[in-house]
């Protein structure tokens, strides 16, 4: 290689480490946020996993299954948050499975049957949004509360609609959100709120349309007013 393809490669090449370095400003509240709500709700340890560790993790894995040198940000952002919501994913599946000591399979056949099929399985074992969410019975700790920072509070209750609610009400409120919600769905109120995501992003994110994306986030608004009622 001569000095000059050289130079121009080590040049392509910090300009993508850049790229991928200004992502993780969008990555660490969402990251740190679902492991906060997963602690909160019991499906992992605390202080077990770091929102670091884990986009560092997902950076590696980004090297080292090979990358476009010349992708834009908007690429390497939606890839990054892909492979950190698989990470979690993955994660949460291989701690509630040790928490509840029973099979996967017969872990997702009981939340179904206790969700009254509000909710689905798809190929990938991910639990989504099937019908209205009026009457779940889904419960961890109903009572749990869940403290959010002011200006996340904020961007929460109103993504939800429910921006009355009062400030000595939220932490509760929030906690049952948390705890009746399935985590792979929550995960999608959680990519809006707390990723800074738009919704094709989501939908891309999650490999789904952008049409079923819009139906589950309307179909948890719902849900949680109701809840609140």
């Amino acid at each position: 290689m001569t000095t000059l393809k050289k130079i121009s490669s080590k040049s392509a090449q910090t300009t993508f480490d850049k790229k991928v370095l200004s992502v993780v400003q969008h990555l660490q509240p969402y990251t740190k946020h679902r492991i906060y709500i997963a602690e909160s709700t019991g499906i992992i340890p605390k202080n077990m996993y770091s929102s670091t560790g884990i986009i560092d993790d997902c950076i590696i894995q980004l090297y080292e299954g090979g990358y476009n040198i010349d992708a834009d940000k908007q690429h390497i952002k939606l890839k990054l948050f892909k492979l950190v919501d698989e990470h979690l994913n993955e994660l949460f599946r291989k701690e509630m499975f040790h928490k509840y000591s029973v099979s996967t399979d017969d872990f997702l056949k009981k939340e179904l049957a206790r969700l009254n099929e509000d909710f689905t399985v798809d190929a990938d074992m991910d639990l989504i949004l099937n019908t209205e969410l009026t009457d779940i019975s889904y419960h961890q700790n109903k009572d749990n509360k869940i403290y959010l920072y002011e200006d996340k509070e904020t961007s929460f209750k109103k993504a939800l609609d429910v921006s009355s609610l009062k400030a000595e009400e939220s932490p509760k409120a929030v906690g049952r959100f948390y705890s009746w919600l399935p985590v792979n769905v929550s995960n999608i109120v959680d990519l809006y709120v707390f990723g800074n995501l738009e919704f094709e992003e989501i939908a891309k994110i999650k490999n789904i349309s952008l049409t079923r994306v819009e139906n589950i986030f309307e179909k948890v608004k719902v849900a949680n007013k109701n809840q609140l009622d």
